[in-house]
């Protein structure tokens, strides 16, 4: 029971982080090459990764977790290129919740497959979480086929790949995986910005947005590889895409994007969700 709170702990901590991170990204994205944002965001947390590796004495483990770490660096960055391209050019208070479900969802199943059916008190519980992460995505007046939301379907997929990608490389560590993970995130990046042969460097003024994502988006993908340590993989991945909870709240006060009433009540609903969703 302790290690399931603390694993759920973990992941709404890697929810606030992702959130935020998202929210910065989405504003250093505006008018630049997203994935010149994902190659700057992800050396900034390369170094980070590193500097947490070495700082926690962790041994370097087997090749097989440094190549699911690098699988997940593909997937991770294909996916945050495609979210902050959404987040970017349409309402975060739409994209980022409908990326979430996607994101949730494969994990979710793959656990079913893997570490069998949780309790029906759990069920209840992810039925109420993706639910009100769907809800949280449909705000009043809105008119048409949002904007970004191909983008954001693009990163939930990259996103649900990265988690099923990292618990199995978070087996014997949780650092030296995310460092594998980042170096190959921004490898690939740079090289689809060679190949593209457009402009990728952001402008000065981004760097500030970019540099606290990348920050940030590190701290929340460590915080969720140790939660996978502590407990099931769908209670962290459902838990861990409550993260546009954040990202609305940021835009409501900072961008003053309208928050429906129907988005208030799901974020409510979310939060009875947690409870069920810890509980064995």
């Amino acid at each position: 029971m302790a290690g399931e709170l603390a694993g759920a702990g973990l992941s709404l901590a890697a929810a606030a982080c992702w959130g935020a991170a998202d929210f910065n990204g989405g504003l250093g994205t505006k008018g630049e090459n997203p994935f010149g944002v994902v190659v700057i965001a992800h050396g900034i947390g390369l170094l980070c990764m590193l500097a947490s590796a070495l700082a926690a004495g962790e041994g370097v483990p087997s090749h097989r977790a440094l190549i699911f770490g690098a699988a997940a660096g593909v997937a991770g960055g294909l996916g945050l290129a495609a979210l902050y391209r959404s987040l970017s050019v349409g309402k975060m208070g739409i994209n980022a919740p409908v990326a979430a479900v996607l994101t949730a969802a494969l994990p979710v199943v793959c656990s079913f497959q893997i570490e069998g059916w949780p309790t029906w008190i759990q069920l209840a519980g992810f039925a109420i979480a993706l639910v009100s992460i769907w809800l949280i995505a449909m705000p009043a007046g809105e008119i048409g086929r949002p904007k970004g939301l191909g983008a954001a379907v693009l990163a939930g997929i990259g996103f649900s790949a990265f988690l099923v990608l990292s618990k199995q490389a978070a087996v014997e560590a949780v650092f030296w995986p995310l460092v594998i993970a980042r170096m190959t995130s921004m490898s690939t990046m740079l090289l689809i910005c060679v190949v593209a042969r457009r402009p990728w460097v952001p402008a000065r003024s981004a760097l500030k947005f970019i540099a606290v994502a990348g920050v940030l988006d590190s701290v929340g993908n460590a915080l969720f590889v140790a939660a996978t340590r502590h407990g099931r993989l769908d209670v962290a991945a459902v838990l861990s895409s409550l993260y546009p909870a954040t990202t609305v709240v940021l835009a409501r006060l900072v961008l003053k994007e309208r928050m429906s009433a129907l988005q208030t009540t799901s974020m409510a609903a979310a939060i009875v969700a947690v409870p069920l969703i810890a509980a064995r």
